[in-house]
């Protein structure tokens, strides 16, 4: 592995060209950065030594697909991650400009750092090393990058949904989760589902005095908060009708692995989070509350006036945009449906809501005794030196689902950030060794996989 600790300054250069590019691809300015990002992408995949690459077009952001086929009954490997990032908003809080990557201690600072282009990065770097000191592959490899994964991914669903035989693979590879612990190799073997809402609340056609009409008005923004206090109680119960019958409890084994792991809930509180104090299920263990039961949450309310002074309106529209996380064997459009009808349950008069569907992603969940795990684990214990820990994650990646579904490979979830690296935060990082031993790591992985 003597490749991956040479090249040390060149892996780093070349992160700090890819997180310069602002491939956000939530703002359509943003476009031509986006193609940018995916050339980039593209053209370090041909200089690692894919056989071939190129960009798959269609509706959304380009695809990027290569693939390196030279080791004729081995496993094929797919590789997966996305090259866009969210935008870096509040600009004020950053300690250094977001799109101009700064280094400080052995940690990487800019959007994108971590979530995902540090562990794209890696994933190519792995393949490069391996086939610059052997010439070749210990196993098949097929790269698919994508660039909607902060939007809802619809692309690359609509795409991997045909099911084309250039992406039939053994297992898919993700780079894009965290250990639990500095120095603690981690494989996450399940994920959340997500489904992001946009909830309006509409009274009556325009704005309306206060005065003149307070007390007889409805008011939208009141009936949006009602709303949302209906769907939760203050111990953080959900109160959605049958949102709970299909949740699967954790087995005794997984909880007692979570019960062992290294955690100090006050550093976890105080530090990485930054509150005073945890909420949520009170009887439900933090673990199970976080990775493996069901949430509700707001994400932000616009409305009426918020400007600088005073402005006696009642408003005739409410937005919300809010967010459930589902759980195996949760059914997305199921949930959908009962979040739809609690909603129209608790409606107040005077008010018509309409929930609209922005993105939906299923939950997953892997067998831990899957070969294709277990090989990651040995591979992730022999670089890092300690025994490889199975967690899940509360965070989503729909396109392990849709892999597990349409391609029906399982997805290794070989994750190198970190709890602090604040993902779609400001000042998010990436820790300089993890990008190292993650190149090891995965190239080791290969090289298990070939034996």
């Amino acid at each position: 592995m003597n490749y991956y600790r040479q090249h040390q300054s060149d892996f780093v250069e070349g992160l700090k060209a890819f997180l310069r590019i602002p491939s956000i691809s939530a703002l359509s300015e943003n476009k031509p950065d986006i193609r940018r990002a995916a050339d980039f992408a593209l053209n370090e995949l041909l200089a690692a030594g894919m056989t071939s690459a190129e960009l798959i077009e269609g509706d959304g952001n380009p695809l990027v697909y290569a693939e390196w086929l030279g080791a004729p009954g081995k496993p094929t490997i797919l590789f997966y991650g996305h090259y866009d990032v969210q935008p870096p908003d509040p600009l004020d809080e950053w300690k250094s400009p977001p799109f101009e990557p700064e280094i400080r201690g052995d940690d990487i600072f800019a959007r994108g750092a971590c979530d995902d282009k540090g562990q794209v990065y890696l994933q190519i770097k792995a393949v490069e090393g391996l086939m610059r000191t052997t010439g070749k592959l210990p196993v098949n490899v097929k790269f698919l990058l994508e660039g909607e994964e902060e939007t809802g991914g619809e692309h690359i669903e609509r795409y991997v949904t045909t099911k084309p035989p250039r992406l039939k693979a053994d297992a898919a590879v993700v780079c894009d989760t965290e250990m639990f612990a500095p120095d603690l190799p981690t494989i996450c073997v399940g994920l959340r589902g997500l489904v992001y809402y946009e909830l309006c609340v509409e009274g009556a056609n325009h704005d309306l005095h206060s005065g003149v009409y307070g007390g007889a008005a409805p008011n939208p923004i009141m009936a949006i908060s009602e709303i949302l206090c209906a769907l939760k109680d203050r111990q953080g119960h959900l109160k959605i009708p049958g949102f709970y019958d299909r949740v699967v409890p954790p087995s005794q084994k997984e909880r007692a692995a979570w019960a062992s792991l290294p955690f100090d809930e006050k550093e976890y509180t105080e530090k990485e989070m930054g509150a005073k104090e945890l909420v949520g299920e009170p009887e439900v263990t933090l673990f199970e509350r976080v990775w493996a039961r069901p949430t509700l949450e707001v994400h932000g309310i616009r409305g009426g006036f918020t400007g600088e002074g005073a402005k006696t309106v009642i408003p005739a529209r409410a937005v919300a945009k809010i967010s459930t996380r589902l759980v195996g064997d949760q059914r997305t459009g199921e949930a959908i449906e009962q979040l739809r009808g609690a909603i129209e349950a608790v409606c107040p008069k005077g008010v018509t809501a309409e929930l609209k569907v922005l993105s939906a992603g299923a939950p997953s969940l892997t067998d831990p005794d899957n070969p294709f795990i277990h090989a990651a684990a040995e591979a992730m214990k022999q670089t890092f030196g300690k025994e490889t820990v199975y967690i899940r994650s509360g965070g989503s990646i729909p396109i392990v689902g849709v892999f597990d579904r349409y391609l029906g490979i399982p997805s290794v979830l070989m994750g190198f950030g970190l709890p602090d690296d604040n993902l779609h935060a400001p000042n998010e990082k990436f820790h300089l060794p993890n990008l190292f031993r993650g190149a090891e790591a995965v190239a080791r992985y290969l090289e298990i996989l070939g034996e």
